[in-house]
């Protein structure tokens, strides 16, 4: 069915991809099923061979950095602004040249220099439990407020270890300065429900088990819950509870991303530019959100399990390339505060 979907797009990667060498090189460190249907149908419809080396991210980087100018790798596909701004921070990466992708994706979504870019958001949002929190409550919540006195010993939010809450801090940081951040970290760490601990999921299941009143995760969390993906527990904890975007009255939720970018030595380039045109096509991101449940960076539905919970809310703009560039700042502060 998606093959037939998308034979009429691909015809032209496969004029295209004749004309150069047949592998595509990517390390990655997402962990998607739908990204390895993806790749054989890229393989399929292009006769270009994805070869994949899969791991974390910190280990994939290493591997990069003792492989130097003999690196096999075209690709970095990762999740996170931070995580790519590491690699590039190592000068491992080159601009990606593609018309097509600087075309589809906004400026605030690519790295410096055009040398990585997003191939899907996520929404970095809140979870509250409907039974012990009143509509009053989150009608205007926003990051900033999570401070608040109201919030005393109510809040479910993972480790500053995880690079999804440095980001978030990073942004915080951008928008509101060093020194209120330090003073709203403070107050958060206070207004912890329990010690940090466990995955997303972790924290929305802490919601629904009335452990914590509101959690703060990633928006895709809840669409892998309620698809019953992730077993029985965590479909009748997604059931019970209620996703709401913060800061709707100012600056917007947060908006992290899924991205990838071309290796510095890559051995196919062109064959790298061509995949992520591929990536970012209108058919392949509906397909994407619709497996991975984030959101897209062109204009395509997504996934039912998340437009339940609403399309029409304000992101924030703030460039992605802050979350790298603020990440040692982020993470000092994170210390201070006593934020395990």
């Amino acid at each position: 069915m998606f093959k037939t979907i998308l034979s009429v797009f691909l015809l032209s990667f496969c004029i295209d991809s004749f004309l150069f060498a047949q592998d595509v090189n990517i390390y990655t460190s997402r962990h998607y099923d739908s990204d390895y249907e993806l790749y054989e149908e890229f393989t399929q419809s292009t006769n270009i061979k994805v070869n994949i080396l899969s791991g974390k991210g910190g280990a994939l980087l290493e591997r990069l950095k003792a492989e130097g100018k003999n690196s096999p790798a075209d690709i970095f596909f990762t999740v996170d602004a931070g995580n790519l701004w590491k690699v590039q921070k190592e000068g491992l990466f080159q601009s990606i040249v593609s018309p097509k992708v600087l075309a589809t994706v906004p400026s605030n979504l690519r790295g410096p220099k055009n040398e990585w870019t997003a191939i899907a958001k996520r929404a970095r949002v809140m979870f509250y439990n409907p039974s012990s929190v009143s509509e009053n409550e989150i009608a205007n919540i926003s990051y900033e407020s999570l401070a608040n006195e109201q919030w005393r010993g109510r809040i479910a939010i993972r480790s500053s270890s995880n690079m999804y809450n440095q980001s978030l801090v990073a942004s915080l940081i951008a928008k509101n300065g060093e020194k209120e951040t330090e003073a709203w970290g403070k107050s958060l760490v206070k207004n912890l429900a329990r010690k940090p601990q466990g995955n997303d999921r972790a924290q929305i299941i802490a919601v629904a088990n009335g452990e914590a009143d509101i959690a703060v995760a990633n928006s895709y969390y809840i669409g892998i819950m309620l698809s019953g993906a992730a077993g029985k527990e965590h479909l009748e904890a997604a059931k019970k509870v209620q996703m709401v975007f913060p800061n709707q009255q100012g600056s917007g939720a947060h908006i992290n991303i899924s991205g990838a970018g071309i290796l510095k030595y890559a051995p196919n380039a062109k064959n790298a530019n061509l995949f992520l045109e591929f990536l970012l096509s209108e058919k392949v991101q509906e397909y994407m959100v619709n497996r991975s449940y984030e959101y897209p960076i062109v204009n395509v539905a997504v996934s039912k399990e998340i437009s339940a919970f609403g399309l029409d809310f304000k992101e924030d703009a703030t460039s992605v390339k802050v979350f790298g560039d603020l990440n040692p700042d982020a993470i000092r502060l994170m210390d201070r505060v006593g934020w395990k």
